[in-house]
């Protein structure tokens, strides 16, 4: 077994090519799907009645099924549907000529919603409800409650999650070729299908995941420390004060000092 070296050299960078679609995929379903699934994490953990019914139906059907059937069904039944619904409005519009990258964009978003919903309401679960009810009872708004003493302090907890929950998308974009989607392993697999150099392209785009996922962790490790200054300074607070000896030492210190000099006397 040998490997093409100038073949290597070719596809990577026809893949580096690719990183941006990739990087696109994985980070606007992300932004879109951050603010939803906080809502239905609240929504399940304040146990709103309708509400946190739908979202636990939901996220057990999102959850209870394979990523890439979702792409199938989605990229097979919503197409089709947007057709009869535009032609039966009288629209004179190509369906079947958008690009396949904003079906993907659909299901990713609604596949992140429901993981980040669970990172989020274990997140919520670690800060005290009573932090919360003390909060409203000195008249704060819950907008403000939450932005100022929960979301803080459940985002520290939900850091590690959520950057499993990154890694994890940006891996399953590579799906993302059964929709037509040009991200670096669909480009991978159609060079590789020319000369049969299927290997070459594999080792590459294992490569290049690799360092894209690196790359994501490094992020989210320097976004923990930064969001966990807070508890360091809790904790040198809670030593300092700790450090400080209880009043009757003090007061057996003054009464034995007044006691020498008495005696002394």
């Amino acid at each position: 077994m040998t490997i093409d070296l100038a073949y290597v050299q070719e596809i990577l960078i026809l893949v580096l090519k690719g990183i941006p679609t990739t990087l696109r995929l994985a980070f606007i379903p992300l932004l879109i799907a951050l603010p939803f699934a906080f809502l239905i994490a609240v929504a399940r953990q304040q146990n709103i009645k309708v509400l946190a019914r739908v979202s636990q139906i939901y996220v057990s059907f999102i959850r209870g099924t394979p990523l890439i059937v979702q792409i199938l069904v989605m990229y097979s039944l919503l197409p089709s549907l947007l057709n009869v619904l535009v032609k039966s409005w009288g629209l004179d519009y190509d369906i079947f000529g958008i690009n396949p990258i904003y079906y993907a964009y659909i299901v990713f978003t609604l596949n992140t919603i429901a993981i980040l919903s669970e990172v989020f309401r274990s997140a919520l679960e670690t800060v005290d409800k009573r932090q919360l009810e003390a909060a409203l009872s000195i008249g704060l708004l819950p907008v403000q409650a939450y932005s100022r003493i929960v979301i803080p302090q459940a985002l520290v907890a939900a850091t590690p999650n959520l950057c499993n929950s990154t890694v994890n998308l940006l891996k399953s974009t590579s799906l993302a070729f059964l929709m037509s989607v040009q991200d670096i392993t669909a480009i991978a697999k159609t060079e590789a299908a020319f000369g049969y150099n299927y290997l070459e392209s594999y080792l590459v785009i294992f490569i290049v995941y690799i360092v894209l996922c690196s790359l994501v962790q490094v992020f989210f490790q320097l976004l923990e420390q930064r969001l966990s200054v807070y508890k360091r300074g809790r904790k040198i607070t809670a030593k300092s004060e700790n450090d400080k000896q209880p009043e009757y030492f003090e007061d057996a210190r003054k009464e034995r000092y007044h006691a020498g000099i008495e005696e002394y006397s």
